[in-house]
């Protein structure tokens, strides 16, 4: 416990800074997240953080604490968010949650995705569900993309495609339900392909 409350402790001497840190020179910015990363390392080596400033300043800021999909670590992710002291200006959350504004992906207003030289937006992947086990509930899929010939040699493309998946359905949801993804070139026929957002909604309806 008492990593636990160190963090804590220096996350409430620095809050002001992390909360400002888009505001910040890039230097200034790249300590900050070292030494946010640092104390959070103190605690779990195995977990991560990410920082979401609201648009408007009467909104809280958000500190959302990550296993980045392993469960081994839900238990320490959760231990921390429940130590989480009460700032006003502060919200702490536990795990990635599943992305909400699903209308924008529709109308193809999502913003694209920047890792290194890759470019990926949601609304422009598609997938099929290939194999549904029913001991553990969970899916193996399909995932295609128009870039795939290009990326396949990538590393960073596979890590891509699975942080986009976490930040589609939500940390939690994604240990739950999907058991292994493959890849593949999109293909001149999408006619049976589903799109990518709407993932969650197609594995939903086979639990009724």
């Amino acid at each position: 416990m008492k990593s636990i409350n160190t963090f804590w402790n220096w996350f409430q001497d620095n809050h002001h800074t992390i909360g400002n840190i888009f505001n910040e020179t890039p230097v200034i910015q790249t300590q900050t997240y070292f030494w946010l990363k640092k104390h959070l390392n103190y605690y779990c080596t195995e977990i991560d953080a990410m920082i979401l400033i609201p648009k408007k300043g009467s909104k809280k800021a958000e500190l959302v604490i990550t296993a980045k999909g392993n469960p081994d670590y839900f238990s320490q992710v959760i231990q921390l968010v429940n130590a989480a002291p009460a700032l006003r200006t502060w919200k702490f959350t536990a795990f990635i949650q599943p992305y909400e504004r699903i209308d924008e992906m529709i109308e193809e207003l999502d913003k694209p995705f920047i890792f290194q030289d890759i470019t990926l937006k949601t609304s422009e992947l598609k997938f099929v569900g290939v194999n549904f086990y029913e001991d553990s509930k969970k899916w193996d899929i399909i995932i295609f993309c128009k870039q795939y010939n290009i990326y396949c040699d990538s590393k960073t493309f596979y890590h891509a495609i699975n942080f986009i998946i976490r930040e589609l359905l939500g940390e939690k949801s994604l240990y739950k339900n999907i058991n292994l993804v493959h890849l593949e070139q999109m293909p001149d026929n999408e006619e049976d392909l589903i799109y990518l957002y709407d993932l969650q909604a197609y594995m939903d309806t086979f639990k009724i």
